[in-house]
C-alpha cells in the first residue's frame, strides 16, 4: 500500500470529488482516479460508491479512510521527529489558521517567530477551523487554530475568548437594545459564513437548543461582504466582539448576544500524544506569552 495512492483516496473523501482532490494535490484528475482505482484493487473492495459526479464512502471506504489519514499522519510525523533529532534547526512550520480574527490574534506573532527563528520556514494554510482540524488530523500541518470545544483527539492551548455581537441595521427594531437573544432573532434570516466554519456550528447549535432552524439569506467567507449584507437589511450575522469592533458601519449596530455556550474561544490545536516538532513547540512558546493573561 503506497502512501501515494492513500493521499489521493483521502484528498477525494476530504475535497468532495476528483477534480477537487486533483487541484489540492497538484495532479491531473486521471492520476487521481487511477491512484483511488489501484487502492481498491489492492485492497479487494470497493471504497466509493460514485453517483453521478458524487462519490461516498462504502463501509470499507470508512475504515480505509480513517486508517489512512492516521498512517499519513505518522509517516509526517516520522519525518519530523527525525529531522529534530539529526539537529536541524531550520526546518518548517506548518501552521493553520483561520481567516476570522487571524489578523488581530496571530499577525502581530509573525514577527516575534521571525526574530527568535529566521532560518524556519513558516508554511500557512488558511481555511475554516472545522476544515483546518481535518488537515490537522491528516498530519499535514502541526497546529491549526480553532474554536473551542473540541475533539478528545486534540490537545489545545487557549488564545484569546469573546463574546458573539449580533449585526443589525441601524433601523431594525431590536438594534437599539443592549442584548439580545437567539429567540429574539427566531423569524430573522441568518447571514453565516461558509460551510467548514466552526462560529457556524456553534450559532447553529445554539438555536438547536432553542428548538429551531434559523433561515439562511447567505452564506459568505468574506466578513466586510457579510458586514454589507447585514446593512442592507438582509439578515443578522454575528462576529465575535473583537472583530466586530474593527469593522465599523455606518449602517449596521451591533448588539451583544445573550446566549450561553456562544462564546468565540479561540485556541491553537494539535493532535493529542503526537510529536510536536521544534518549531511547533517555538511557536506555541510565542503564543503562551503573548495571551496568557487573556
Amino acid at each position: 500500500m503506497e502512501f501515494r495512492t492513500m493521499r489521493a483516496f483521502v484528498e477525494v473523501v476530504r475535497q468532495g470529488g476528483f477534480s477537487q482532490a486533483a487541484k489540492a494535490i497538484n495532479a491531473t484528475q486521471s492520476t487521481v482516479s487511477k491512484a483511488v482505482k489501484q487502492l481498491e484493487e489492492e485492497i479487494g473492495v470497493p471504497l466509493l460508491d460514485r453517483i453521478g459526479h458524487r462519490s461516498t464512502l462504502t463501509s470499507a471506504g470508512e475504515i480505509v479512510y480513517r486508517r489512512a489519514v492516521r498512517m499519513l499522519a505518522q509517516r509526517e510525523e516520522l519525518f519530523v521527529e527525525l529531522d529534530d533529532l539529526r539537529g536541524l534547526r531550520r526546518g518548517t512550520l506548518r501552521l493553520g489558521l483561520p481567516p476570522i480574527g487571524s489578523n488581530l490574534l496571530f499577525a502581530p506573532l509573525f514577527a516575534k517567530f521571525r526574530q527568535r527563528h529566521p532560518h524556519v520556514d513558516i508554511r500557512l494554510t488558511e481555511h475554516g477551523s472545522d476544515q483546518l482540524e481535518e488537515i490537522l488530523r491528516a498530519g499535514e500541518i502541526d497546529l491549526a487554530g480553532s474554536l473551542l470545544p473540541v475533539a478528545r483527539d486534540f490537545a489545545w492551548q487557549a488564545v484569546r475568548r469573546e463574546p458573539l455581537v449580533a449585526l443589525l441595521p441601524h433601523r431594525h427594531p431590536l438594534a437599539e437594545r443592549e442584548q439580545i437573544t437567539l429567540i429574539d432573532l427566531k423569524t430573522v434570516p441568518f447571514l453565516l459564513f461558509e460551510k467548514g466554519f466552526a462560529l457556524n456550528r456553534i450559532i447553529l447549535a445554539a438555536c438547536a437548543r432553542h428548538g429551531f432552524e434559523p433561515q439562511i439569506a447567505a452564506r459568505s467567507s468574506q466578513i466586510e461582504f457579510i458586514v454589507g449584507l447585514a446593512a442592507t437589511g438582509l439578515g443578522v450575522a454575528f462576529f465575535p466582539r473583537l472583530i466586530a469592533e474593527q469593522r465599523h458601519h455606518p449602517g449596521v449596530r451591533y448588539v451583544l448576544l445573550a446566549e450561553p455556550e456562544t462564546d468565540w474561544s479561540m485556541a491553537m490545536l494539535w493532535r493529542r500524544d503526537s510529536y510536536l516538532s521544534y518549531a511547533a513547540k517555538a511557536w506555541l512558546t510565542i503564543v503562551r506569552e503573548s495571551y496568557s493573561g487573556e
